[in-house]
């Protein structure tokens, strides 16, 4: 990869920690909730209802507390406590509000990006208060020339953002941890896209392997490899 480039970035897993903070609280669930089932019993009632619940509430902190409480209504038969209710709440409202850390090289890649004449774009899928949150929360913001929030990361939404910044395939890459959002979307249109794999997935952004074959991508490990491919 050469010349000048639009880089765009996914922001949660790539820019900073975010599934890990989500998987606390839900092993915080399993633990108020272990009087109805074991662990994979109320994981699958839980998955079950958060699927459902993606196509109105969309993705993020609310509407992962709202399934959780949906979740507890439903395996207690609706005798769960105020209580138990609380503890959901107070849990989901400390997903709105965790510290945001940089991960390891983010700073040091955005930075040296943009001293050589790069454009750069962070484009999150979410809840757009959630997102803007985190995003200034991360002091990151500054670092970037555009800021998109969509609702989903899918070929349309791709499609249109490309029309939108007159990006074409050899000036565009997109670098993200999530296979399904960043990286399978972007390749099918025939565009550069730079995969960094994070320890920790959300059950809803895994993928077959079988969607990957002749898919034409990047893997690095490290965020900072980027600086090789786009130079």
């Amino acid at each position: 990869m050469s010349a000048s480039y639009l880089v765009a970035f996914d922001a949660d897993d790539t820019l900073w920690p975010n599934q890990p903070h989500f998987d606390r609280v839900e092993t915080r669930l399993f633990e108020i909730m272990a009087h109805c089932g074991d662990v994979a019993y109320i994981s699958t009632h839980l998955n079950a209802v958060q699927r459902r619940n993606m196509q109105l509430f969309g993705y993020g902190a609310k509407s992962f507390m709202l399934s959780m409480i949906e979740t507890a209504i439903q395996l207690t038969n609706g005798a769960v406590t105020g209580h138990d209710i609380q503890q959901i709440l107070d849990m989901g409202k400390d997903l709105l509000r965790f510290p945001i850390e940089p991960l390891p090289g983010v700073v040091e890649v955005l930075t040296e990006l943009r001293r050589r004449g790069h454009r750069l774009l962070l484009l999150t899928k979410g809840d757009l208060f959630d997102q803007e949150s985190k995003i200034a929360r991360s002091g990151l913001g500054e670092l970037f020339d555009h800021v998109e929030v969509v609702s989903e990361k899918d070929e349309a939404t791709y499609r249109r953002l490309l029309t939108r910044y007159n990006a074409t395939v050899e000036e565009f890459v997109m670098i993200g941890n999530s296979l399904k959002s960043d990286i399978l979307p972007v390749a099918r249109l025939g565009f550069q896209a730079v995969h960094v794999p994070y320890h920790t997935n959300w059950i809803f952004e895994h993928v077959d392997p079988a969607l990957l074959e002749g898919i034409a991508f990047e893997q690095v490990e490290d965020i900072r490899a980027v600086l090789e491919l786009v130079r």
